[in-house]
Order: structure tokens, then sequence, then C-alpha cells
């Protein structure tokens, strides 16, 4: 079985591991920790990056920095991981889901204004497939009414628009490297910022309240509790994983893309005729391979597709159920305006096998399997 997903391994996360065991610092700041923050900022050029347990606490990080209040509102799209929402219904807010791009499956920044109240405190924009959201026109809307702009960038790393990293462009940026990632530390995230203002808070965030930062850069004598906290640090032996494949981050992008590519120029032939749709990435965009996926007819071509895959040998998944349908989403939002794409081609959508490891063999098969689920052979 060809399965969806295996972690990236490069060689030396091992090596690097046994380093982080041998220099006797475990926990969370360690020498691997910073070299991956440094790395970031050096990178995707923002002034502040801090690794994280999981991109959902960059995500909590990112809300309490912008301080979203009990009551506020908080727009962003429904096609998307529960963390994007759950970061501000822990902070009280209400979430407001609007219609997304059925080319992108981005939030159609058409549709943010509309939904803007005296309650609405923040735009939450999520990346889909690594592909960026229209940023000049959402950040333009959120200047306008004063509004911060979080960027869910957990599949971008290594992504663009216009030149410019995602996760760098609004007020917050949060990346994730979940071993479903491009680059991953098995569990973990960040969370990205330039302004500096922000940076004393997220460190007394980020190290259970207490200014243990400042302490150990030889500020103060001692360190004590100053503000409300939690623990978002991630172990060095985890950012030493992380480490060995920023080190090669081109060569696991190359690799990414060239999966990509022959996926892409594969099943143009299907696309063609009409049989299925490929991913579409708007001329502002540099995606990072993050994720290749097919658009069926609808939900009950779906699902023989991905049965007859697995039959095949090839294990292909679909994606989010929208979040306004869930019980949760009923009750901690509501969709503003009508849900025209988000669930109509939230169920056509399924993700083909994309990882660092497929090989050439691997990725025909996927192929072959597509083209004989239409009766076709290439």
């Amino acid at each position: 079985m060809i399965v969806f997903n295996k972690p990236p391994f490069i060689g030396k996360e091992t090596e690097y591991m046994q380093q982080a065991i041998a220099n006797g610092v475990l926990c969370g700041d360690g020498p691997f920790t910073k070299k991956c923050s440094a790395w970031m900022r050096e990178h995707f050029c923002v002034n502040h990056a801090f690794l994280t347990t999981s991109c959902t606490h960059a995500l909590e990080m990112a809300a309490y920095l912008a301080d979203i209040q009990p009551g506020d509102e908080v727009i962003m799209p429904s096609y998307t991981f529960v963390s994007t929402a759950d970061a501000f219904v822990l902070r009280g807010a209400k979430i407001v889901f609007v219609d997304i791009h059925p080319e992108t499956m981005n939030i159609d920044e058409r549709l943010i204004e509309d939904a803007i109240t005296e309650r609405t405190k923040a735009i939450a924009v999520v990346h889909y497939a690594g592909v960026a959201c229209a940023m000049d026109e959402i950040l333009a809307i959120a200047k306008k009414h004063h509004l911060k702009v979080v960027e869910d960038a957990a599949q971008g790393v290594n992504a663009y628009y216009k030149g410019k990293a995602l996760g760098t462009i609004g007020d917050f940026g949060c990346y994730s490297f979940h071993e479903t990632k491009n680059y991953s530390m098995g569990e973990g995230g960040a969370l990205l910022f330039q302004e500096d203002k922000y940076q004393e808070k997220a460190e007394i965030l980020r190290e259970k309240g207490t200014d243990r930062s400042k302490f150990f850069r030889g500020q103060i004598d001692k360190y004590t509790w100053v503000d409300y906290g939690s623990s978002y640090l991630p172990s060095d032996l985890n950012a030493a994983y992380l480490y060995a494949q920023l080190e090669e981050f081109e060569k696991i992008n190359e690799k990414r893309m060239s999966i990509y590519n022959y996926y892409h120029e594969a099943l143009a032939p299907l696309a063609e005729e009409g049989l299925l749709e490929r991913p579409c990435v708007p001329e502002y965009a540099v995606h990072n391979a993050h994720m290749y996926y097919v658009k069926l007819k609808d939900l009950k071509e779906r699902g023989a597709f991905i049965a007859y895959l697995r039959e095949h040998g090839v294990q292909a998944t679909f994606h989010y159920i929208p979040l306004h349908s869930a019980s949760a989403g009923l009750r901690f939002g509501r969709f503003h305006g009508e849900d025209v794409y988000t669930t109509k081609e939230s169920e056509r959508l399924a993700r083909l096998p994309m990882y660092y490891a497929l090989t050439d063999e691997e990725r025909a098969q996927v192929v072959n399997a597509i083209y004989g689920f239409f009766g076709k052979t290439r």
C-alpha cells in the first residue's frame, strides 16, 4: 500500500538528536531551538520567530497577543482545521465564517468587509495547500477597519506571496511542523511577527507567565511570575530533528516540487476531458508543494474514487469537514452570507500521497490507479 504520508527524514536527524542529548539540554529554548528560530528569521526575513509545541499553540499565542476578548468576532474561512477557530474560541470570541474561492479553497477576500461588525477584532486567513490568499486586499480591509490579521500558514512554510514569505505578512503568522508537513519535528510549530512591541509579551506568554527569557539574557538577576502564560516550549530533541531538515530545506522542496509537477502534468489529459480538476495557483503565489489534490464531480464520486484507489494499493483521503457544519461550529460561530462553495467544494476534494520519500515508481502507480478509475490507461 502506498500510504498517504510518511514523515520526512533526511539523515542527520538522529545525529542531531544525539547531540541534543550530549548537550544535556532537552527542555525548551536549548541550542537547537535557538538555531531553528535564527534560521527562520534569516530565511523568511522576519524579526521574531518563536518555536512552539504546535501550530495550534502558535495560533493561541497569536490570539492572546492580538488582545482578543470575550465577545469579539473573528472572520475566517470555514474550510480549515479546527485549531484556526479554537485559538480564538478559547479567548471567548465568536467565529464568523465566510465563503471561499473554489479555485484555491482560500477565503474569498471580497466577502470579508460585509461580514465586519462593531465587534470584529481580527481576520484569520488560511493559506490552503501552501497557496497564498489575496493578502494585499485583505490587509487593505484590515487597515481600513483597524483589524489584526493572523495568518494560519500551517501549510505555508517556504511558500510566498509576491516575494514575501507566508506567515510574515500579517500581524502574526503561524507555522506547523507536524509530521504531515513539508518540514517536521513530529509535533511542533512557530509563531512569527515583525513588530518588536510584541516580543516581551510573547516571551512571557511562552514561558509560563515568567520573565525567564530576560533572566537567561542576563537582564535581570532572578525571574518571577509577571503575567498570564502557559508552556509553549518544544523539547530541544524535537528542534534537533527539525534543524536537520531546515539545513536541507531546498533538497526537500525540490523533491516535493518534482512530485507535484509529475502529478500535475500526468493528470492534465484527464483534466482536459473534464474528468477531474487540478489545483490552481494564482500568479501572485509561489507554492511549496505541500499538497496535491484533485476534485471529482461530487461527494459520491469522490467516495468511489478513494475506495478504488485503496483497492489498487493507494491511500488517498479527503480533507476538512467545514467547521460551520460541526456541532461546535454551530455553537461558537455563524456563517455570514451564503455557503456557495465551502461545502460543495470540500465534498469533491481528494488528496493524493505526497511526501519526501515517495519514489518514482510509487507516484507512477498513483497516477495509473487514477486513470484506471476512469476506465483509461496512460
